[in-house]
């Protein structure tokens, strides 16, 4: 059981921890074996501090556990953990009131294909619960419960906590109600861990497991600062929650319309490296390299082209495709937006009015496969109405990648067979030829579509052994 008391209480007995600890340090050291009552002091007010904060935040905590209904053989993804028979699945997670009137916010992965979905609040009523909307983007669900004057979570800034501040994460690990652990922040900014399309992750050492999904993350004062999400292995240390800026403005959203609307500036983007800055007009302190411009989409009405260097958005620099991604995201549909872009090698202000960001596109290229032709280890074909048949290509690409030769140049440039290749060194390819010419030197930069994405990828001969 947590020990009661008013939240001024541990408070004031928080920052009287902290300045004894402060204080404390220039006190005499106790004799040998003695007890160092000045320590022993410190530590119990930090006890009745954390005690306090659990007990404060644990009241708008909920327990969640949900019924899917699937065939035993499909299985369930690692964060279950929970049993089923007769083709019931059972599992969990946990989740936080936002509002009084019964909306509560956790996880999508926690309710995703939910057939039915109970929450049990901290005094043990147990309510059903509706799925009011979700956003598998960041993985954020909301759901409404028939209830009224339920104690409301409290949210700080993300933005502003420390790296190095202490947190606490409660939730409900493999089925245990109410669970803390303690830690610190680890890091701010986590992306590019490829959970979920939209990665701008706190990370923690506090120990989170399955069952803590949708639970909150919180500060020494109570307030969430984001909504644990996912671990990276058991038993690792490391474990990632949504920032509570996120997590604020997708559950507005999802209480008013059930979905969510995000900024979007229709442009695809890969982080530029040193050699890929010397083909883009010489060097860059970072930035996100344009590899694609949707046609018609708000950067092509701006003006934007494939080969473009975003280095920053207002007064906000862009180091990496990172940041440009969680810039874009705070924007509201239809906001302007000033974009600083190197083209080459000249600066220049681009304003764009952003759009409104559709569905991903999920097609799939087929890929073949023919004898090398020697040409860096590339196997080429034009792309004729009947191969574009084959494989289901239906862009202005004329040149298709059938295959590539192990261990070859093409091989570790990291191409494969699929690839269509749209430029060569910035120039339109029409033939096999035009490739070939722009790889006469033994170097190039090609223009690749893959999977309905594109990229820059150069390709160089390698060093004979």
């Amino acid at each position: 059981m947590f020990r009661t008391m008013q939240r001024g209480s541990w408070l004031a007995a928080l920052g009287a921890m902290l300045a004894a600890i402060t204080l404390g340090t220039a006190s005499a050291s106790p004799r040998k074996g003695a007890v160092d009552e000045d320590a022993l002091t410190r530590a119990v007010a930090f006890e009745t501090a954390l005690t306090g904060v659990a007990e404060s935040v644990s009241s708008s905590v909920v327990s969640i556990r949900v019924e899917v209904s699937r065939p035993m053989n499909n299985g369930l993804p690692s964060f279950f953990g929970g049993q089923g028979q007769g083709g019931i699945v059972r599992g969990g997670g946990s989740g936080v009131i936002l509002r009084s009137d019964g909306y509560i916010l956790t996880n999508n992965h926690v309710v995703k294909e939910a057939t039915r979905i109970d929450v049990r609040l901290r005094n043990g009523k147990r309510y059903p619960a509706t799925l009011v909307g979700a956003d598998s983007a960041t993985d954020l669900a909301m759901l409404k419960i028939d209830a009224r004057g339920l104690p409301q979570a409290e949210f700080a800034s993300s933005e502003r906590a420390r790296v190095g501040q202490f947190v606490i994460a409660i939730g409900s690990p493999f089925g245990l109600d109410y669970t803390v652990t303690t830690g610190v922040l680890s890091a701010k900014g986590r992306g590019g861990i490829g959970a979920n399309e939209i990665e701008d992750y706190l990370q923690t050492d506090a120990s989170i497991n399955p069952g803590n999904s949708g639970g909150p993350l919180v500060d020494l004062q109570g307030r969430v600062l984001g909504i644990n999400t996912m671990i990276i292995g058991r038993g690792s240390g490391i474990g990632f929650a949504i920032p509570a800026e996120i997590a604020q403005r997708v559950a507005s959203q999802l209480i008013a319309s059930g979905s969510v609307k995000r900024a979007w500036l229709g442009v695809s983007f890969q982080e530029i490296t040193p050699e890929l800055a010397a083909h883009f007009g010489g060097d860059f302190d970072g930035g996100a390299l344009v590899n694609a411009v949707v046609p018609g989409g708000p950067a092509d009405k701006a003006g934007l082209r494939s080969g473009d260097v975003i280095t920053g958005v207002g007064n906000q620099p862009i180091r990496e495709g990172h940041d440009l991604l969680r810039t874009v995201l705070r924007q509201g549909v239809g906001e302007r937006v000033n974009l600083e872009v190197r083209r080459g090698g000249k600066t220049k202000q681009i304003g764009v009015v952003t759009g409104e960001r559709p569905s991903e596109d999920s097609a799939r290229a087929s890929e073949q496969s023919v004898e090398d032709n020697g040409m860096l280890g590339l196997a080429l074909e034009e792309l004729t109405a009947r191969l574009r048949a084959r494989v289901g290509y239906e862009g202005e690409g004329r040149v298709f990648v059938r295959a590539v030769k192990p261990g070859s140049d093409a091989d570790r440039a990291g191409l494969r067979p699929g690839d269509i290749i749209l430029q060569a060194d910035r120039q339109a390819v029409r033939t096999i030829e035009d490739v070939r010419m722009a790889l006469r030197d033994g170097k190039g930069l090609l223009y690749i579509e893959r999977d309905s994405q594109r990229f820059f990828q150069p390709l160089n001969r390698s060093t004979p052994r």
